[in-house]
């Protein structure tokens, strides 16, 4: 699993040009789905991410979580975070999870959030055509994978 993990004021997702989800101050995660991950990838993103002190402290120092902001998630899948571009200009996509298992290891990493964080994460729509709209706050991007846990 892939995460791209971003410090926002404000993000949304629109599907069909209509809002489907939006946040206030928090994260945006971008989310990509390997085909070998396990239970155990989930559990460990989802901590990752739910303890991530990336928020400013009364000092300025990124010091603090999501939780010690009150801030909010949205959480989109997106496939392409696994590409490989060893070869040529073209990305490949082969090591991407194959859609059923792609969907379920999303939800069960939103699901975990929400277990995690005690507030509703918001979503995309798994394989829709997305258009993200963010503000990066900092610009602050940090990035998780699972095959590279450091």
């Amino acid at each position: 699993m892939k995460a791209v993990i971003q410090r926002v004021t404000r993000a949304s997702v629109t599907i069909d040009g209509q809002v489907h989800s939006s946040i206030g101050p928090g994260s945006l995660v971008l989310l990509g789905i390997h085909k070998y991950d396990t239970a155990d990838d989930v559990e460990w993103i989802a901590r990752k991410i739910a303890n991530l002190r990336i928020f400013e402290d009364a000092a300025g120092r990124m010091n603090q979580s999501l939780a010690d902001i009150d801030g909010e998630l949205l959480v989109i899948s997106q496939f392409t975070l696994i590409a490989s571009n060893k070869k040529g200009n073209r990305p490949s996509f082969n090591d991407a999870a194959p859609p059923a298992k792609g969907k379920a290891d999303y939800l069960a990493v939103c699901r975990a959030l929400e277990q995690l964080t005690g507030k509703p994460v918001q979503t995309g729509v798994f394989a829709a055509d997305m258009k993200v709209d963010l503000l990066n706050d900092g610009p602050v991007t940090i990035l998780f994978d699972t095959r590279n846990k450091e």
